[in-house]
């Protein structure tokens, strides 16, 4: 009989330096990235020898965030193999040593509902004090941005399963600057055990755009989490910002994810929240006169001028083209440019509304993208002939340039 999972601990060992973001000189495609305000810098990766934690300090060199904040953390390996799929599932505790112990998460579905509400209104919390909705919504979005649909395995085929978390993920050029993500939520999967890295992720993203006064989500829990880095998806599989036909690029990322061209421009408008930093993805201002004071860490180029606000302002920005202070990039601006995309562009820009429920349901649709869910019908945390009204979003402090 295998002796009991709490009794297993892993040894941590320095990690080696991630490479920065590969820069515009170096490569013609830059990938999508949103950015958020400097955060100490906590990085912690997996291998398949075992789990590596080494803590840096942002006071000296520049936060990685990227979303940004254009939207993998602390990782952990996977224990013996002669475990079941299901008891490999675990979590990473801290002691103040700086050793890690797993501890496997409780058998039957594969996150429990209670601790999901909990870790939601913990997140709420978090948004609250950090302004990190942007760095949250893209931590879901390139764990779930993997899925391929013509690959029937799970998890070969990729999509929300946790992968994100593994130091081979998080290396991805997509992925720069989103340990900062995983740094900002790691308290909250150490304090709930029992809710999977795949669901936490989704539920921080899905709550990021709720709590920015955007539409409520869908949303439906109990995803499985990948056990090892050998279950991470290649690298690039996730969009680009500059492809040389980026009309192309993007029905070629997200029709293989099974979406259709409405869903491509809905999913866009998420860049109504956050900001892009050149010295992360290549792309954008150092400062604006949006952003030179925050909120959070000051810096980086906004699609729109309040950047926390959820709203259908990406759209109608883009359509004006007056404020060279406002970011848009080659897949953007083909949203107005592609006769197909075109028509539901035009329509979010008059119609908050028809965006608000368009990208609700795409939303959804791609938190789901390849994930296996336990129950297989999935878990449901809110009763929707019970909910509320949400309250009227209050946007932070922007910067103007008018002080």
């Amino acid at each position: 009989m295998a002796e009991p999972l709490s009794q297993m601990k892993l040894l941590l060992k320095p990690p080696p330096t991630i490479p920065s973001p590969v820069s515009p000189s170096q490569s013609q495609h830059k990938p999508m990235a949103l950015s958020l305000g400097t955060v100490a810098s906590s990085r912690i990766f997996a291998s398949s020898s075992g789990a590596r934690l080494s803590l840096r300090s942002s006071s000296s060199s520049p936060s990685l965030l990227s979303f940004s904040s254009s939207l993998k953390s602390l990782a952990f390996s996977p224990l013996s193999s002669h475990f079941s799929r299901h008891q490999r599932r675990s979590v990473i505790n801290a002691s103040s040593s700086g050793e890690f112990s797993t501890v496997a998460s409780p058998k039957g579905a594969a996150s429990d509902p209670e601790q999901l509400k909990s870790a939601r209104e913990d997140i709420k919390e978090l948004l609250k004090s950090k302004f990190c909705h942007p760095i949250l919504v893209r931590l879901g979005w390139h764990d779930a941005g993997t899925y391929n649909k013509n690959i029937e395995e799970w998890p070969q085929r990729g999509g929300a399963n946790g992968s994100l978390r593994f130091e081979v993920e998080l290396k991805h050029a997509a992925n720069a600057g989103l340990v900062n993500a995983l740094e900002l939520i790691q308290p909250i999967k150490d304090k709930y055990s029992g809710v999977t890295y795949a669901d936490l992720f989704q539920l921080a993203s899905a709550t990021a755009i709720e709590e920015a006064g955007g539409p409520k989500i869908p949303m439906k829990y109990g995803r499985v989490d990948v056990s090892g880095p050998n279950e991470c998806p290649e690298e690039g599989r996730l969009p680009d910002a500059g492809p040389p036909s980026p009309a192309g690029h993007l029905r070629d990322v997200f029709y293989r994810m099974g979406l259709n061209d409405k869903e491509i421009v809905a999913l866009s408008g998420a860049h109504t929240l956050g900001r892009s930093r050149p010295e992360r993805s290549g792309w954008g201002k150092p400062e604006t006169k949006y952003t030179k004071d925050g909120p959070g860490a000051p810096g980086g180029q906004s699609w729109t001028v309040q950047w926390l606000k959820f709203d259908n302002s990406y759209f109608t920005d883009i359509k004006a083209k007056k404020d060279e202070d406002l970011l848009v990039l080659p897949t953007d601006a083909v949203l107005f440019e592609d006769p197909s995309f075109k028509v539901y562009a035009e329509k979010y820009a008059e119609d908050q509304e028809t965006f608000f429920k368009d990208y609700a349901e795409a939303h959804a649709e791609l938190s789901n993208l390849g994930a296996k869910f336990d129950p297989p019908e999935g878990i449901v945390l809110d009763d929707a002939s019970k909910q509320t009204a949400p309250e009227k979003f209050v946007a932070a402090k922007y910067s103007t340039g008018k002080d």
